[in-house]
């Protein structure tokens, strides 16, 4: 390695990736398709479920999950370390 490459500075985001990110998005997305699903649900579907509407406290639990995801990554962003200098 050369000098002029150790002494460039790299972008910290270029070297972080949070699957918290990608996780919350996902499940807010799912959630949010299967909250609509459930409210839209027919009778003869809540039929089949016993009468218990699934598809709405699934999505309701999955869009929680995907929120609380998305907050915690934006509350507690990766860091990156930062070496000691010589």
């Amino acid at each position: 390695m050369s000098n002029e490459e150790s002494s460039t500075p790299e972008s910290a985001s270029s070297k972080l990736f949070d699957l918290r990110v990608l996780i919350g998005g996902l499940f807010t997305v799912y959630g949010v398709v299967l909250t609509i699903v459930g409210i839209l649900a027919s009778e003869a579907a809540l039929a089949k479920a016993a009468g218990i509407n699934i598809n709405l406290w699934m999505g309701l639990g999955m869009l929680a999950l995907g929120v609380f995801f998305l907050f915690w990554w934006r509350l507690r962003p990766l860091q990156r370390d930062v070496p000691p200098s010589d």
